[in-house]
């Protein structure tokens, strides 16, 4: 747990023990730091894991009316790291923590009332290796049966940073033209300024130079030498996926999508959005459906 926190992933817990030692202690104690980073850090504002969003992963599990699990998707096994052998026929609550189990039960007693029951709450789930994941759920009945289906999305990240360039003593020359930690450390800092003003118009080759200390040419072929892109289209990209999030989980107008993405002009930002998804925004499904210009 304390790696997955040192990598800005708080959704992990300590399982307890019920024992009353300094080890349950310290135990709790590490438990209730992960939840308040969890809760007072924004991780995608705050939290710069140097990868790319790449797009959603939702596991999914389909539960009979006695909350025995008869069915799951691939990404429940992974995110779990259960067989199926593990979960075939398994009651649902078997696989949840202790802390969790109230808030489950409650939700258990008022399904079978409900032939349209729908909600969201946050539950803790052990994985095989005895660890606790928190994860937001949404349940629901599935109409026409009694079944149950019960889902969670995260994000799956994808490595923009080559992972053969790793900085060592033996390589004096880095990705075949960084020589020095710093270069990397200068085209990190030019990636997180560009995150940080997705909402504003990037400026030139030749302000970003002179705001970061180093020439155009440098600072255009180091860039695309770690980063695999050039520094307006990792610009464009991102304003893109920001984009394209919002779509998907807010219903903002489209025209303000664009604008607070930064695209000025609309007839670009479409264009832009059917090249990178291959689907114009009106064929991206949105919460709550429908779409607003």
């Amino acid at each position: 747990m304390l790696l997955q926190m040192a990598k800005g992933n708080f959704s992990y817990r300590i399982r307890r023990t019920g024992k009353d030692d300094e080890l349950e202690a310290l135990v709790v104690l590490a438990n209730m730091l992960a939840e308040e980073l969890r809760e007072s850090v924004f991780h995608a504002g705050f939290i710069n894991p140097h990868r790319t969003y790449k797009n959603l992963l939702e596991s999914s599990f389909i539960l009979d009316a006695d909350f025995v699990i008869k069915g799951y998707n691939a990404n429940a096994l992974e995110v779990l790291g259960f067989s199926c052998e593990m979960l075939d026929n398994k009651p649902f609550n078997s696989i949840l923590a202790e802390s969790s189990l109230a808030s489950w039960n409650r939700v258990a007693a008022e399904i079978p009332h409900q032939d349209h029951y729908r909600s969201r709450l946050e539950l803790v789930f052990i994985n095989q290796d005895e660890s606790l994941v928190s994860f937001y759920c949404s349940i629901s009945r599935i109409l026409g049966c009694s079944s149950i289906l019960i889902s969670t999305v995260g994000c799956v990240i994808e490595e923009t940073i080559d992972t053969d360039g790793v900085v060592v003593a033996e390589a004096p020359q880095l990705l075949g033209g960084l020589y020095r930690h710093s270069d990397i450390a200068l085209m990190q800092d030019v990636y997180d300024y560009i995150l940080e003003n997705l909402d504003s118009t990037l400026p030139s080759i030749k302000e970003l130079s002179r705001i970061f200390g180093t020439n155009e040419h440098k600072l255009k072929c180091d860039f695309k030498l770690l980063f695999k892109t050039t520094i307006y289209q990792f610009y464009t990209n991102e304003r893109l996926k920001k984009a394209h999030l919002l779509i998907q989980q807010t219903g903002m107008p489209f025209k303000l999508i664009a604008s607070s993405c930064g695209f000025n002009n609309y007839s670009n930002f479409l264009k832009g959005f059917k090249k990178c998804f291959g689907c114009s925004p009106m064929a991206v499904k949105r919460r709550g459906g429908g779409f607003r210009l």
